[in-house]
């Protein structure tokens, strides 16, 4: 069984329909997956030492992630160290602009953890919710797929 680790803010509750729907695609797939769906201010380093592969859902916020992923990012970085180098992941960003600044932020922290992007990142601007969704469902599947097979 493999485990993905989902972090996430929401606070107008965009952010969590894109995650939802990336979670009903991991769970659709009929791969042995284990989830564990946390707020980032919840989720810590034994949650992160636990993932097979990493799923990360924010807002854009100001040209940036929010602050709760950022502060998630901040308190596992120095303990995890070594620990999880090359584990997958992928994000998603509802934006209420381009949501590239987002994506670069975290990209570029990714490189600090040794992390290797699985996907591109899903970005939802207000005018194309209903096909990020779909796309969200898509990665989801494609996640717990490409986890059991080993491919990532």
């Amino acid at each position: 069984m493999k485990h993905v680790l989902v972090v996430y803010s929401s606070q107008t509750g965009r952010t969590e329909r894109m995650m939802r729907a990336a979670c009903d695609g991991l769970r659709a797939s009929g791969e042995a997956i284990e989830l564990r769906v946390l707020p980032a201010l919840e989720a810590g380093i034994d949650d992160l030492l636990w993932a097979d592969g990493l799923l990360i859902a924010t807002p854009e916020n100001f040209g940036y992630m929010s602050g709760a992923v950022k502060d998630f990012l901040d308190r596992t970085y120095y303990p995890a160290q070594g620990k999880v180098d090359s584990l997958p992941y992928a994000v998603l960003v509802a934006a209420g602009n381009d949501g590239t600044g987002a994506v670069r932020a975290i990209e570029r922290i990714a490189i600090g953890y040794k992390w290797k992007a699985m996907f591109a990142p899903v970005i939802m601007r207000p005018d194309v919710e209903d096909m990020a969704l779909d796309r969200c469902r898509e990665l989801g599947q494609t996640m717990a797929i490409g986890l059991s097979a080993g491919m990532f």
